[in-house]
């Protein structure tokens, strides 16, 4: 059976930690390794991407392989057909199948029927390629995972909810301050709130996301708005953090909302670290899941 990456609680913490190592090498010697090598990677976009689908088909390329990016309007999704036979189909001419799309189901349904391993690249509730990229950035600025403190402040969304499933597995204390309406739902070793200030208080990176995403209804946006305003993170807010403290964020961004100009381009961020960490992070990935190795 292919081992699929949809959650990030596939991984075991051994696999998680031997994952993260070989990311770092890869990062170091980009073209060192050709573990697909005249092979196809099969990427389905039924969400528009920049950084998601760069850095799939950039680590596709860098390990030998063919990125075969598929479009929903290239697919015959759009006329009916199933994702069970888009399955069937895929499977027999790639060695891999990662999908951004809306609904998990998609994605699980992908992978119930793929005889190849399957990647959510994202989904309405997971992100987990990103969360591996965040916490490769941890670990290049600390020097460890065990015992860091990270704070999300903002919307409990797929972001939150990775970022709580992989820390946690890594041994990072993940905190996460939403507000009423907004919260995530509880998930193993995250500590949740509403107060941003306590969440940052002491902790080594403070993580936000946008406040309106393309999958909200639009007619929301103002009061999404005015609900996490409080939630921005600026100057104040990342002083309350560790001195050494870095801030986070997955991307796109909004300056003046999520984040402030000063702290999204200032000397404390690490951001367009954690854009090119997703590279790497996928390499690795990649070589665990079709070749069942690291190396």
């Amino acid at each position: 059976m292919p081992r699929h990456f949809l959650t990030g609680a596939e991984l075991s913490r051994d696999e998680l930690m031997r994952l993260l190592e070989r990311a770092r090498v890869l990062k170091a010697e980009p073209l060192s390794s050709d573990a697909l090598h005249r092979r196809t990677v099969a990427l389905i976009f039924q969400r528009p991407s920049t950084r998601t689908r760069v850095s799939f088909e950039a680590a596709v390329a860098e390990l030998g392989g063919h990125p075969m990016v598929l479009r929903t309007d290239e697919l015959q999704l759009t006329r009916g057909e199933s994702m069970r036979d888009t399955a069937y189909v895929l499977s027999r001419h790639a060695v891999a199948i990662g999908i951004r799309t809306g609904p998990d189901e998609l994605a699980g349904e992908l992978a119930a029927h793929g005889s190849v391993p399957v990647i959510n690249m994202l989904t309405a509730r997971h992100h987990p390629c990103q969360a591996l990229a965040d916490l490769l950035t941890l670990e290049e600025t600390f020097g460890r995972l065990e015992g860091l403190v990270l704070a999300y402040v903002g919307d409990g969304n797929n972001v939150a909810r990775s970022l709580a499933i992989l820390g946690g597995l890594a041994g990072v204390e993940v905190r996460i301050a939403s507000p009423s309406g907004y919260e995530l739902e509880p998930v193993a070793g995250a500590v949740l709130g509403t107060d941003p200030r306590r969440a940052v208080s002491g902790a080594n990176a403070v993580y936000t996301d946008v406040w309106v995403s393309m999958s909200d209804d639009p007619s929301s946006a103002a009061r999404r708005r005015e609900a996490l305003a409080p939630y921005r993170l600026d100057d104040a807010l990342l002083e309350l953090a560790a001195p050494d403290a870095i801030a986070l964020h997955c991307l796109p961004a909004h300056p003046g909302e999520e984040i402030s100009s000063e702290v999204l381009y200032g000397p404390r961020q690490r951001i367009w670290e954690q854009a090119e960490n997703r590279r790497h992070a996928q390499k690795a990935l990649l070589e665990f899941l079709v070749g069942g190795r690291f190396n």
